[in-house]
């Protein structure tokens, strides 16, 4: 469960920019019960879902971006990379000084009933510093602090850690962390494993994320599940089914590369590949009566938006069914309003989301503000000022006097009451001052 995570010079953002999953007492009765987890060991009360907007080039994605770079790099950084390797980290270029600077990470997150706080600060070249502390009851402990090549850690609770810094095993550009997972240091590997459980898609590709749906079909539970989300959108599939590549029939004009590798791992491996999903429609002749069914491509017959809904049915039931943190980029492209509610909703139920799965999304979908799903402190806001610096605050930082529990949030929002609109002023300069030339 996430319940806080830090950024500072990555990307757009030059200074710290914190998204807090933690609950605020000024919308303490509001919808407490579905969008609230409480956890009465650490007296916390966290949220189900957030959302974030922002005009375009705001740092929305920026910020989802930090989010999937520090997962790929304490998951990677051990084995994917080699001594003298970059690090692929883009700090703010819009500042000299911060050019040269390191960027940080920091995640707070709680885990089999441990709180634990790890982040990391690098640069292209090396980590410059690594911290790892856990909260097992109510005092926060370290289990180790790394400042370059330096290393202090807790002998008890991070002997192996400890083992690895002595035998010299731990590259400079390199995270401890995913060190000693690969050396099954208890407390590395449950991060790792949280990790591995934070889910990050981009809603702009579903293509990267439609495999692991039809994956899932091929356990009847699993497809029972999708089959019944594909009905609740009125999408008007009844029924699915993968099409198997026939690897003797590969297609000529196929890459050579990708066809070795096919013929590869379905020797070597067993592996299945997919050509298509047929989606099975009901028939009716002309007195509205069905009279069959008719059998169609998704790649060829099916909509933009039918694609994007199924290929995200997949992870959405996934994080639901393990209580994971699901964070997509752009979740409202090709999808109609009503779908994006009706997934928002899936995460703030309590019937629905018994395992307190999470959500945290970008939009341009200003419907969601009105819909009644959000309590302010789950409404973010990226802003730009004039020298291309991202900030990301709450819709709860305001003051209530200034923003009211039941005002028109989406209204205010598009007049600019809260920030992170475009400045639209030029715009109309330009229009007319284009006008005032064709008189």
């Amino acid at each position: 469960m996430l319940i806080k995570f830090s950024i500072r010079n990555f990307k757009t953002f030059k200074e710290r920019a914190t998204i807090s999953m933690v609950a605020s007492n000024y919308d303490k009765h509001t919808r407490e019960e579905d969008n609230v987890i409480e956890d009465s060991k650490f007296q916390l009360r966290v949220l189900k879902s957030a959302v974030i907007y922002g005009a375009n080039a705001s740092g929305k994605s920026k910020f989802l971006e930090a989010l999937m770079f520090m997962k790929y790099f304490v998951i990677t950084s051990s084995r994917e990379s080699q001594k003298g390797d970059p690090i692929e980290v883009e700090p703010f270029k819009l500042n000299a000084a911060s050019e040269s600077d390191s960027s940080e990470f920091e995640v707070i997150f709680l885990y089999n009933e441990i709180v634990y706080r790890y982040g990391f600060e690098v640069d292209k070249h090396k980590v410059c510093s690594e911290w790892l502390y856990y909260k097992p009851k109510t005092k926060e402990i370290e289990v180790f602090y790394r400042d370059f090549q330096k290393f202090e850690t807790h002998q008890k609770n991070f002997r192996k850690g400890s083992t690895i810094i002595k035998e010299g095993l731990v590259r400079d550009n390199a995270l401890l962390i995913s060190v000693a997972a690969q050396f099954n240091d208890t407390a590395s590997v449950r991060v790792i494993e949280w990790f591995k459980g934070l889910k990050t898609i981009s809603g702009l590709r579903e293509e990267g994320y439609e495999g692991f749906t039809v994956s899932e079909i091929m356990e009847p539970t699993k497809k029972q599940k999708i089959l019944e989300l594909l009905t609740k959108a009125d999408l008007g599939i009844q029924d699915i089914e993968p099409e198997k590549l026939d690897t003797g029939k590969l297609p000529k004009d196929m890459p050579k590369e990708l066809k070795e590798v096919i013929l590869k791992q379905s020797k070597e491996d067993g592996a299945e590949f997919f050509s298509d999903i047929s989606t099975l429609h009901k028939k009716y002749d002309e007195h509205k009566k069905m009279v069959g069914s008719v059998v169609f491509s998704m790649r060829d017959d099916e909509s933009s938006g039918t694609k994007k809904f199924f290929a995200l049915t997949g992870p959405i039931l996934d994080v639901l069914d393990n209580g994971y943190t699901l964070v997509v980029d752009e979740l409202d492209s090709k999808v109609h309003p009503n779908l994006v509610c009706k997934i928002v909703s899936l995460f703030n139920s309590k019937h629905q989301n018994p395992r307190n799965a999470q959500l945290i999304f970008n939009t341009h979908d200003t419907n969601l503000l009105d819909s009644g799903l959000f309590r302010r402190d789950q409404v973010w806001f990226t802003e730009k000022n004039k020298y291309g610096e991202a900030r990301l605050y709450s819709l709860g930082d305001f003051k209530s006097d200034e923003v009211r529990k039941k005002e028109a949030f989406e209204d205010n929002y598009i007049r600019g009451k809260y920030g992170a609109v475009p400045y639209l002023d030029l715009f109309e300069n330009f229009i007319s001052d284009k006008n005032s030339m064709l008189k």
